[in-house]
C-alpha cells in the first residue's frame, strides 16, 4: 500500500511539472503543444531521437537548433532555457511523449 502512495506521489510530482513548466506556457502561444510533438516526430522520426532533440532544444534554445518557422522566432522570440535538471526534464519529455504518441491513436 505505501508503495502504492509512493508511486502515485511521485507520478504526480513530475506530471505537475510537466504541466506547470511546459503545458502553461504554451497555453499563451498561438500554436498548441501537441503541435510541436508533430514538427519534432517529423524531422526526428525516433522516440529516442525525437526526446533527445527536445531534451538538447530546451536545455540551449537557439535559432539554430528551433523546428519553428523563422516568422514564428521572429514574432514570439526563443524560448529561455528550462529550469528543470535533467532527471525533471526527462521525465517531464517522456509524459509529454506519452499523451502525444502516434501509435496509442493507431487502430
Amino acid at each position: 500500500m505505501v508503495k502504492i502512495v509512493l508511486i502515485s506521489l511521485f507520478t504526480l510530482t513530475f506530471a505537475s511539472s510537466y504541466e506547470n513548466n511546459c503545458v502553461s506556457c504554451h497555453k499563451q502561444l498561438p500554436v498548441s503543444i501537441d503541435k510541436y510533438f508533430y514538427k519534432y516526430l517529423l524531422k526526428y522520426s525516433s522516440k529516442d531521437d525525437v526526446l533527445s532533440a527536445m531534451k538538447l532544444y530546451l536545455k540551449n534554445p537557439s535559432k539554430e537548433t528551433t523546428i519553428m518557422s523563422g516568422a514564428f522566432i521572429r514574432r514570439f522570440g526563443v524560448k529561455k532555457p528550462t529550469t528543470l535538471n535533467s532527471h525533471e526534464l526527462s521525465k517531464a519529455l517522456n509524459i509529454y511523449w506519452k499523451k502525444y504518441e502516434i501509435k496509442n491513436r493507431l487502430k
